[in-house]
Order: C-alpha cells, then structure tokens, then sequence
C-alpha cells in the first residue's frame, strides 16, 4: 500500500554534531518518492507539530542543506518536552490536520517514546500512518544499538580534550578532573581512555555510573596514582552515585540545583569538579588540584566531528525513508555492528526501544571499577574516527650533571 502525503521531521533533545545529517538525510531521500507531496520540518521539535510551527523543507535547494548537514546542532532548533498522552493526542491531531502521513522524530529515549504514542493515536483512528524514530544521542544509551549517531563525534572531543588536558598536567603536574556528561550511562566518559598513548598517559583514573562510587576508596586511587606518577588525570561522569544510588554531588554539599524535571543538577554548574578537588584537598593536601565541567562542548563542537559519526547520521536518516515509505513500517531504527569495523540498520518495534535505557556493558568496566578494558578500547576506536591525532615526546637521552 502506498501512502500519499505530507513527511514531518522533527529533532528532538539534546543537539549533536552530525544531527543534521539525518535531517538532510530523510529529507533528500524522502524527495524521491512521487507519493510524498511535501517535506515539512517541525521547528523546536514535539512543541512545534502542537503549535503547528512548520517549515515548509520541500522548497530548500540541495546545496543549502548540503551546507546544514555539516553544520552543528539542531536546525530545526529543538524541545526538553516530554509529552504524555494528552499532549500527544493533539499533536497527532495536528499531523492529520495537515495530511501527514510519515512521521519522522530523531532523537533519543525521550523522543522515541514519543514516536511510540502518537504512532498509537493514528493506529486507534486507523489512519494510514508511518512512524519512524531516528536515533540519536551522545550519551549511547538506547537499547538494542551497538552505538547511536552523535557519540562517535562527542566521545572524540572527550578523548582529544584528555589528551590536552595530559599534556598540560605533565607540564605542571597536580591533579586534574574531567567532568563529562552522563546521567545514567558512562559510554562518554569512558572515551576519555583513548587519549592514553604512553604508560604513564592520563587519564589514569575513570569513574562512570555503572559502578557505585565510593568517596574513601576514589582518595585511595588518586594517593596510589599520585605517588606513582606525581600527578594524576581523572575522568569522572557527572551521574556518579553512591552505594544508594544518590548523586555524589549530593554527599559533598547541603545544597544542590534542580532541572526542570526535578532532578538533581549535576555538571551544568560545574560543581561536581569543584567539590571534588576541594575533597582532595582537604583530604590529601595536595596543593595543585584543578577541574573542568565540560558541559555543552561535547555536543556540538564542529571541529572534533568524527566521519564515520557522520556517515552512519546520513544513513540512518536515509533509511527512515526507506523502511516508512518503500517497506511501509513504523520502527526504532538501530544500529549493528558488523565485522570489523561494518554497520547494518535494523529496524526495531517501537515498544522495544521507547523510554529504555542502555548502560555500559560488565565487559568494558574493569574489575576495580576505576577503568575501562581492553575490549571498550576496540569497541570505541572506529567511531571516534580517522585522523585521531596524539602527541609525540621527546626521546633525547639526558646529559651528564656536571655541578651535582
């Protein structure tokens, strides 16, 4: 059966460096099909298909969005809406207003979920309809896929900032904290570990929030990484919690940020970093002791774009198109590595991806929970992509003390 009408994009969450290439993906690729009478883009996402705030796609040249597909963040600007059935009903109410008949949404958990709901809303009116979530987000934490589109790109800023930050604190060794972004899912601080290169290289230490953290065991590692090298690197995920699961910035201070959704602030503010160097401090007596939140710089930073991040954000973009209008499904598009290093895009029900959240596997943390394996190391190195440069030393041999 083919479905004759209008496509809807829409992005969602937390922008990416290659987001838009799905975008353009979908767009050219659904531009093929004479069934398609109109690209529509939904500006700010879910908020804008309820205030019926489109634009109208099928008028932009391809050299335009050739240009917009290698540029940053969200062009279609995006929305932390995380809409419940009501909110739902009347953007599918919109969409049927406007004779949309294939629904495209590229973002994460929250907006698969979405995807989901209003999919339901057209089943329950048996409208014609195809619904297709496109992911995408830097944490890598959606289900069923070995990697999503925007990590590759994030985890190499996270990785070639380590290798900064290591050369900086051998110049002038101290200690040195790395705050990186991850709620839930330690996928992107785990990157920091690719900037190693030489034995003595940070980070030395790597803490995620798979593994419960414990604040008398972390001022252990750092003494006995201290003492061995004169200076430590630390990567530390912003969602690290304690045996009870309470966020650590929590146990440091008496007060805390909320978001709006109630939870607790964790690197927007930078105060992770700061309370754990003031910690260290106080508790080891180490003079030199500096951290950095770095924030929103993972996500859209142009420079540190990885290829194979951005290939693999064309093609799933591309493939909405093909599984909603040539194979006539609504699904979760997902990743799956193969060999290596390959890729093929599956196509998931929506039920099986919407809302779930995916942790760093056993495998990849190791056994003291202050590192990643080996097998995180080969899992992570084809995504951040080529040209990964790090540095070189000096290799001169010293020359004989005369005066002592």
């Amino acid at each position: 059966m083919k479905l004759q009408g209008k496509v809807v994009i829409a992005q969602g969450g937390g922008p990416t460096a290659v987001i838009n290439q799905s975008l353009v993906g979908a767009i050219l690729e659904s531009r093929k099909f004479p069934q398609v009478t109109k690209i529509y883009g939904a500006v700010n996402g879910i908020r804008g298909i309820l205030n019926e705030d489109f634009l109208d796609l099928t008028q932009e040249t391809n050299h335009n969005l050739e240009q917009v597909a290698n540029s940053a963040s969200s062009a279609l600007l995006s929305t932390r809406d995380k809409p419940d059935e009501a909110y739902c009903a009347q953007a599918f109410q919109v969409l049927k207003a406007h004779d949309v008949r294939y629904f495209f949404y590229i973002g994460g958990n929250d907006s698969s979920d979405t995807v989901r709901i209003i999919n339901e809303k057209a089943k329950a009116e048996n409208y014609d309809f195809r619904a297709i979530h496109i992911p995408k987000t830097i944490d890598n934490d959606l289900v069923l896929n070995d990697h999503t589109p925007g990590y590759g790109s994030a985890a190499r800023f996270v990785a070639e900032s380590f290798v900064g930050a290591n050369l900086d604190n051998r110049s002038l060794p101290g200690v040195y904290i790395g705050v990186v972004m991850g709620r839930h899912a330690g996928f992107l601080t785990a990157a920091a570990a690719m900037a190693k290169k030489f034995p003595d290289d940070g980070p030395h230490l790597i803490y995620l929030p798979e593994r419960a953290f414990d604040k008398e065991k972390f001022l252990n590692d750092v003494k006995t990484t201290y003492d061995k090298y004169g200076r430590c690197v630390i990567a530390v995920s912003e969602g690290i919690t304690d045996r009870k699961g309470i966020p650590i910035i929590s146990t440091l201070t008496d007060t805390v940020e909320r978001d709006a959704h109630g939870n607790v602030q964790l690197s927007g503010t930078g105060a992770l970093g700061d309370l754990l160097s003031e910690y260290i401090k106080k508790n080891l007596k180490i003079g030199r002791v500096r951290a950095d939140t770095f924030g929103y710089l993972q996500r859209s930073f142009m420079p540190c774009v990885s290829d194979i991040d951005q290939i693999e954000a064309r093609e799933v973009g591309e493939k909405a198109a093909h599984f909603a209008i040539w194979h006539n499904i609504d699904c979760s598009i997902t990743i799956q590595r193969v060999g290596d290093y390959a890729v093929e895009y599956k196509p998931v029900p929506l039920i099986e991806i919407a809302a779930k959240t995916r942790l760093m596997p056993d495998k990849y943390i190791n056994s003291d929970g202050n590192y990643v394996t080996e097998q995180f190391l080969s899992y992570c190195r084809p995504l951040i992509g080529s040209g990964f440069k790090q540095p070189a030393r000096l290799r001169a041999s010293k020359i004989e003390k005369i005066l002592r």
